[in-house]
């Protein structure tokens, strides 16, 4: 994990419940806010922010990290990006078979009103995994 930073770049840090998952010096982070996508450039000004669940992307000169990250909260403070979420699977590690088959999973119909909203949230969930994969690896989106 490269943590030295220079000026002009930002330190990316991803913690989920078991542990630091990344610790990256970059030129550029994209982060999926709850409401859309927000981008960490140097110098940004102090932010606290709710992560939606979505694609993280980090960028240092021409190579690009995509990272799936479920939800959590960020805080951008002196050029550090802290991310906090419950789960965190850099695209590489991403099972598109599994993310296709919890999709299938979470489409049965459900018998109650929470049933169909945990079956709808984890229908996006899937859908989120299977395009941040499938970004990462340069294939066309099919969900």
């Amino acid at each position: 994990m490269d943590a030295v930073k220079t000026p002009g770049q930002v330190r990316c840090v991803i913690v989920t419940p078991e542990k630091a998952v990344a610790d990256e010096v970059c030129d550029f982070v994209a982060l999926p806010m709850y409401d859309g996508e927000v981008g960490i450039a140097p110098l940004r000004r102090p932010l606290i922010g709710r992560l939606g669940f979505g694609e993280l992307r980090t960028r240092k000169g021409n190579v690009v990290h995509h990272w799936y990250v479920d939800g959590g909260f960020v805080q951008v403070r002196n050029d550090v990006v802290t991310v906090l979420t419950s789960k965190a699977m850099k695209a590489t590690d991403i099972k598109i078979e599994a993310a296709q088959a919890s999709l299938a999973e979470a489409q049965k119909p459900a018998n109650t009103p929470e049933g169909i909203d945990a079956n709808l949230n984890a229908q996006e969930r899937a859908r989120a995994q299977i395009r941040v994969a499938q970004k990462a690896a340069g294939t066309p989106a099919t969900h």
